[in-house]
């Protein structure tokens, strides 16, 4: 029984090795129904299937085997187990919008690792608490209209605060010569730095990521440091070397057959190349763009790629042209049910149509029946979507709203309590009387305080007042361009390009900053 629960387990963590989580998680399951009378052992499994379960997004699932390890840990006294566990916990409450107690559990991280000496540890909690901070300040972002390093102040405090996490632990995998671990710190440093405006910065430390992803043969790093090097020189003005970062992120996005990135790349190229006025090149890559987005299905991508298309043929003066991808965008927007694209698109199809001196009934059944596209999003526009997000804002108000929020408040508060489950009720325990010692406390277990604890319900229990003020959401997802909310802001500066360009060059666009790997899991069997 002992050997057979044992061999599931080893055989569970070589398929997720693998990358074969969904098979892993079958074996450590199987394990688990054996069960074991070996503490460490059935901890190391809760850990490992946490994980695989966390890669196959059932984060429930993650939730549940991450909170029956950090018990057992700590009901035998295993302080480097129990801050493994915290860590662990914390990445999955972070991947769900749950900060604050993330924040919680990867503290209980770095203070187990610290209090122990575990510099490796130590390394991982900072690298993680970084990018607790780092996902807060993004969410915070959504919804926002302000250029990049024109962030409200709780913004700033929150990015700020990634940005020193990511410091400290890069001084120290310096120290662990841990060079993998620094080009990760890099990336994210330079991420967090764009996103603050400082994007010398941001270029700095990109390069070195750069640098290090060549060192390793890691082609995915590579990429990602490209695009982030073209973002940031956009914003500087610098397009003409933009364009050759984004045509290297191109043509890795190509080696590693990465359809959503490739398409990207050719999106980002298209708007830089109409930033220098070289239409027809800017034709060639939204053209890319299109097919992709087409081949992936991916309808909002279609979308933008057709507004694209319309402005850039609108500048060559080819209006009919322009107005068959400006319906075609019409068409989509009507699809998908985005408002605010469908009313640009019908605008600027009325106005191509006046200019061609064209109606409707003169179009061809082939131009009726290629549908949208359209522009420049003019800043009204842009603030009439932000505020339709917000128009069902009066339904928060009422009093048996408040009640509601109450009572969920109220039910949140106790939930850590009652998930705190008997230790004797754990999944694949098998009390014997060589570890009923262990588990009665006669070993003499460190008696952890219930301070942690505590803490996390404090979290919870201020979650849904959180909730009530959450950004709106920014759309329909469309993998195969940026974020909504950098295509919101090269909107809104392609709509005042004119001015601007009066004194200098605008900052526009591009693809968002690319993260590196997003937090750094424990290791599981044979590692532990």
């Amino acid at each position: 029984m002992e050997a057979s629960c044992l061999e599931l387990a080893l055989e569970g963590e070589r398929l997720c090795k693998a990358g074969d989580f969904k098979g892993g998680t079958a074996f450590f399951e199987a394990a688990v129904q054996v069960g074991t009378e070996d503490l460490k052992t059935l901890s190391a499994i809760y850990s490992q299937l946490g994980n695989a379960y966390f890669y196959l997004k059932e984060y429930g699932k993650a939730l549940e085997y991450h909170r029956h390890d950090l018990t057992l840990a700590r009901t035998i006294g295993d302080r480097i187990g129990e801050g493994k566990a915290s860590g662990n916990l914390g990445n999955t409450l972070k991947v769900l919008g749950r900060y604050d107690e993330a924040v919680v559990c990867c503290q209980r991280h770095l203070d187990i690792s610290q209090e122990q000496g575990d510099k490796v540890g130590e390394a991982r909690a900072l690298y993680n608490m970084g990018n607790m901070f780092h996902a807060k300040g993004k969410q915070q972002l959504w919804g926002i209209s302000q250029d990049p390093g024109e962030l409200p102040p709780d913004v700033r405090d929150t990015l700020q605060r990634a940005t020193s996490f990511y410091e400290m632990n890069l001084s120290l995998v310096k120290e662990l010569g841990d060079r993998a671990a620094q080009g990760r710190a890099f990336g994210n440093l330079g991420n967090t730095h764009y996103l603050l405006g400082n994007f010398v910065e941001a270029i700095k430390f990109h390069r070195e990521r750069l640098s290090i992803a060549k060192e390793f043969g890691d082609k995915a790093a590579e990429r990602r440091a490209y695009s982030n090097l073209g973002n940031a020189l956009i914003f500087l003005g610098q397009f003409n070397a933009a364009t050759e970062y984004y045509r290297n992120t191109l043509q890795l996005s190509r080696q590693l057959k990465d359809q959503v990135m490739e398409a990207q790349a050719c999106y980002s190229l298209g708007n830089t190349y109409t930033l220098l006025q070289e239409y027809e090149r800017a034709i060639d890559y939204h053209l890319k763009h299109l097919l992709i987005a087409q081949e992936l299905n991916d309808r909002v991508g279609e979308g933008r790629a057709c507004w694209s298309l319309g402005n850039a043929y609108v500048s060559l003066g080819n209006h009919r042209q322009a107005l068959h991808y400006t319906r075609k965008h019409l068409d989509i927007s009507r699809e998908i049910g985005d408002r605010n694209g469908e009313l640009t698109a019908r605008m600027n199809v009325e106005e191509l149509m006046e200019a061609l001196g064209v109606k409707e009934g003169d179009l061809s059944p082939v131009e009726s029946e290629f549908e949208v596209q359209g522009n420049r999003l003019s800043d009204d526009s842009y603030l009439l979507s932000c505020l339709c997000c917000f128009s069902d804002a009066s339904l928060l108000t009422s009093p048996q709203t408040e009640e509601l929020f109450d009572l969920i408040a109220s039910s949140q508060s106790r939930r850590l309590d009652d998930q705190r489950v008997s230790v004797s009720n754990l999944p694949g325990l098998r009390i014997t009387h060589n570890n009923l010692g262990h588990l009665c406390g006669e070993s003499d277990p460190q008696e952890p305080s219930d301070d942690f604890f505590n803490m996390l319900i404090k979290c919870q229990s201020s979650r849904i007042d959180d909730q009530r003020c959450s950004p709106p959401e920014g759309g329909p997802r469309a993998p195969t361009v940026p974020d909504e909310d950098f295509f919101s802001l090269i909107q809104r500066v392609q709509a005042k390009r004119m001015d601007e360009q009066r004194v200098q060059l605008p900052s526009d666009e591009q693809e968002t900053d690319e993260d590196e790997d997003e937090d750094e899991r424990e290791p599981g069997v044979t590692d532990s």
